[in-house]
């Protein structure tokens, strides 16, 4: 598995909405991209999500990771974040609607789940 770097692309189930990342530290690099940690990919904003409706409500927030922090690899006590990567979003079914990796932002560096 890759490590996710701040390129990585996260989309909701619904194709287009996508997690806006923000990297919490900027000294472990790939490529000159800083490592995402726990909790990086939580409580993230999503734009772009299709899902609307008069009963529907868009993805708009990632909600805890459920899985795909790695339990070797740490940065400062905290887990790196994986290219498998999966928690649910705050969209309508609620608890239903995931967000995943598209793309861990870099080829290179990987590590054990």
């Amino acid at each position: 598995m890759k490590l996710l770097t701040l390129d990585a692309v996260l989309p909701c189930d619904h194709v287009t909405g996508l997690v806006s990342l923000i990297a919490t530290q900027t000294w472990v690099t790939v490529q000159g991209r800083p490592v995402l940690l726990h909790p990086d990919p939580e409580g993230r904003t999503i734009v772009g999500c299709p899902n609307y409706g008069a009963t529907i409500k868009p993805c708009v927030l990632t909600l805890p990771v459920e899985s795909g922090y790695s339990g070797f690899v740490n940065v400062d006590g905290r887990r790196a974040a994986l290219d498998a990567v999966t928690g649910t979003t705050d969209g309508t079914p609620p608890g239903m609607v995931k967000y995943k990796v598209r793309s861990a932002g870099q080829a290179f560096v990987g590590a054990d789940a």
